[in-house]
């Protein structure tokens, strides 16, 4: 039995190394004597002891096995932390100057010159995570033309290439869906250490910077405020303050979302609908570039449109520079029986009256026809309109109509347009050309100019020249709706890319045959002189709220040439106010509550503090509009003092800061209005002002936007600035706490030169 001799083996060895240290016992000893039985016990004490000692060395052996588990733990963390450290960087690839791309989870991150992060985006966020991704297949990546190919099977495919002007890093993103069910999102953080984004237009609420609102994805097409995402004019731009910008390509079918599902992340979709994108063939494609710099203001510098004068008249210089120092004066009654020659007359005689106020251009409402679409002045309401435009010309005024590419039901114009095929049709009635319908403001039922259609275009050309030919009219202001008041189901003789497009031409084809000094709505710039109007806004508190980071919006995304509404909004709310108007003046301010937004003088007019607020406003803008007169408040003189005041302030002041910033517009499409980190992009205080702006780099306006207040925060950015209310000099780069605004004045800082000393 092997194992069992062995064993007595192993067992006997060990008996005897443990003997090998007794001493030798006495021959004489015997196993009955006493000295037998001691010296039994001693050898068994002898032989024990050394065992004892061995027993006491074995948590030696425990620590040695504890600090092999130790170091077996290390080595299993080690091997762990470099897979996920493989897994993180190495997978994450520079394919190109200052980007990393990890493939597998979809992450990219930016840098700037000195290596620092400065955006981070998650690509193709609704991708299965578990899907592996592959290099393109050989002909799919000679398509790329040097860029990266990378597929997800079956899924969709992405094209990375990089290119690099002037010092600008700009990077190119081309996704392409495999199927029609695969959705393309891309987000971008915001917020934080990844900067602050800008851009895109109007929002519900006008956040800004963007990523302090919330908006779900939706289509990326004009709407109307309340009832839809986005407002009236649109770019498909944005720039962060960390100096990164994205242009997404006007032949995407764009959504966009902020902030959605509590995220704090700037989200491109490509999606076709059958709506904003029902024209879109194939499979949705997302393509956008990112541009970079260390500098936001020389990166948007850089990416504006530039050569604005490119076929610019001597005349459309004229308009500018009249648009910018005269005043637009809105008559735009609601009832168009209210809108006659009369009144037009009787306006002009109340501007004339006030003395101060230059002459300007009269804009009339769409109601200067007996319906919206006939294209001719109302007989009833203007026999003599010839005559009475002639004398509005000696009297220095110049004479704007409102034309709208809607053809009411009830005019005159619609039957033989339907006869001569000059509307857009439904879309599904290849064999009856059946006109399709829609609504807009005044009008329930209205057909639609087909702009696409050389025949439609040669007609409304036509109709306006006589207009010109007959009348001597100026201008024209061109009211386009927004996408949602097209047809539904819209269809045009030749496609357009989304129904924003229809602005786009429409306008580009009027401005080929009459003067146009404004629209209502763009997602691209138009041709100068046109200015942009901003959005519709009623007489309340939180519409002042809005104005300035419109405008901003606005001028970042490539519009410089903006025209506010009226001062004082353009329509009182259909609300009821608290109490009746009162009898005696005297005890208006104890019967009006405060949320009333009707002037206690007058019960038609807005509130008269935020019709000073508004006027204050408005006086640094590029152009000022009135609805109201400053006379038609007749309690006390303050409206009008305050008029006065603020008139002299724009003729002195203002009109040739915007005349000489005009200039620089048409050069490099930079805007008239700017945020304040346009003036020190380096100072983060700037990037989150809302309600400040500068005109130009030489003047700070800090209006009062809220009721019963006087007094504000003031940001300052660097250099000397000089108080516009008390002539003292300022030191910037720092807030001025509780400044003191009266209701009577708006605060204003301009900048001195930079060797000024106090």
């Amino acid at each position: 039995m092997p194992t069992v001799h062995s064993t007595s083996k192993i067992d006997l060895d060990s008996n005897r190394e443990d003997l090998l240290d007794l001493p030798e016992h006495s021959p004489g000893n015997s196993i009955t004597s006493v000295n037998s039985i001691s010296s039994l016990l001693k050898e068994k004490l002898m032989m024990t002891f050394p065992r004892a000692l061995k027993r006491r060395k074995k948590p030696k052996e425990y620590k040695l096995r504890s600090f092999v588990a130790m170091l077996f733990l290390l080595v299993v963390f080690l091997v762990g932390f470099a897979h996920v450290f493989y897994h993180q960087q190495v997978l994450q690839r520079a394919y190109f100057e200052k980007i990393r791309f990890n493939k597998e989870d979809r992450i990219v991150r930016l840098f700037n010159s000195e290596g620092v992060e400065i955006a981070l985006g998650y690509l193709g966020v609704d991708l299965p995570v578990a899907d592996r991704v592959f290099e393109c297949l050989p002909q799919d990546q000679a398509a790329a033309e040097g860029a990266v190919c990378l597929e997800w099977m079956h899924m969709a495919r992405l094209y990375l290439s990089y290119q690099q002007k002037q010092g600008f890093r700009c990077y190119r993103f081309t996704w392409l869906s495999l199927r029609h069910d695969t959705l393309l999102t891309d987000c971008f953080k915001n917020g934080d250490q990844h900067g602050h984004w800008y851009g895109g237009g109007r929002t519900l609420g006008m956040a800004w910077p963007v990523e302090l609102g919330r908006l779900d994805m939706s289509a990326f097409v004009t709407g109307h405020i309340g009832r839809h995402r986005w407002g009236s004019v649109l770019k498909r731009y944005f720039i962060n303050s960390r100096g990164v910008a994205i242009s997404v390509d006007h032949d995407t079918p764009l959504y966009v979302s902020i902030n959605a599902q509590e995220d704090t992340h700037l989200c491109l979709q490509a999606r076709h609908d059958n709506f904003a994108y029902a024209t879109h063939q194939g499979l949705p494609k997302l393509n956008y570039t990112v541009c970079t710099s260390s500098n936001m203001k020389l990166l948007h510098s850089f990416l504006s449109e530039k050569s604005l004068w490119d076929g610019l008249k001597e005349s459309d210089v004229e308009v500018i520079n009249s648009l910018l120092t005269e005043p637009v004066w809105q008559i735009a009654p609601q009832d168009k029986q209210h809108l006659t020659e009369a009144a037009v007359v009787n306006y002009t005689e109340d501007v004339i009256a006030l003395g101060f106020l230059r002459q300007g251009h009269v804009l009339l409402n769409e109601h200067w026809q007996a319906q919206v679409g006939d294209l001719t002045l109302d007989k009833e309401r203007f026999p003599t309109l010839d005559e009475t435009i002639d004398i509005i010309h000696r009297r220095g005024f110049k004479i704007a109509l409102t034309v709208q590419p809607f053809i009411g039901t009830e005019s005159t114009n619609f039957a033989p347009a339907v006869k001569s095929g000059l509307l857009i049709n439904e879309r599904g009635g290849d064999v009856r050309q059946i006109p399709a319908l829609t609504r807009y403001k005044s009008l329930s039922s209205a057909g639609m100019l087909d702009i696409t259609y050389n025949k439609s275009v040669a007609w409304i050309q036509n109709k306006l020249k006589k207009l010109v030919d007959k009348y001597h009219v100026d201008s024209f202001y061109l009211d386009m709706g927004t996408a949602y008041d097209m047809p539904h189901y819209y269809k045009l003789r030749r496609s357009l890319i989304n129904p924003d497009h229809y602005k786009t031409i429409f306008t580009n084809k009027i401005h080929n045959r009459v003067s146009v000094m404004g629209v209502s709505g763009a997602i691209s710039r138009p041709p100068a002189p046109i200015f942009v109007s901003l959005p519709s806004l009623p007489s309340t508190w939180q519409s002042l709220q809005v104005i300035i980071p419109t405008i901003l919006t606005y001028g970042i995304v490539g519009y410089p040439f903006l025209m506010p509404g009226p001062v004082g909004g353009d329509y009182l709310p259909d609300v009821e106010p608290t109490h009746p108007p009162p009898k005696n003046n005297s005890s208006v301010m104890e019967l009006l509550s405060v949320d009333d937004l009707r002037s206690s003088e007058e019960f038609n007019l807005a509130n008269k503090e935020l019709y000073m607020r508004w006027l204050q406003l408005a006086t640094f803008l590029p152009v000022i509009r009135y609805s109201h007169l400053p006379s038609e408040y007749t309690s006390d003189d303050l409206v009008l003092e305050l008029a006065k005041v603020l008139t002299t302030l724009r003729q002195k002041t203002v009109n040739p800061l915007l005349k000489k910033y005009a200039k620089e517009a048409l050069d490099s499409g930079v805007p008239l209005i700017r945020p304040l980190w346009m003036l020190d992009p380096s100072d983060s205080a700037c990037h989150l002002v809302v309600d400040e702006f500068s005109v130009g780099e030489e003047l700070i306006v800090a209006p009062i936007l809220s009721q019963g207040v006087s007094e504000r925060e003031v940001y300052l950015p660097a250099g000397v600035w000089k108080d516009g209310i008390d002539g003292s000099l300022r030191k910037g780069s720092r807030w001025l706490h509780s400044y003191k605004v009266t209701v009577d004045k708006i605060a204003f800082f301009v900048k001195m030169p930079d060797n000024t000393r106090f």
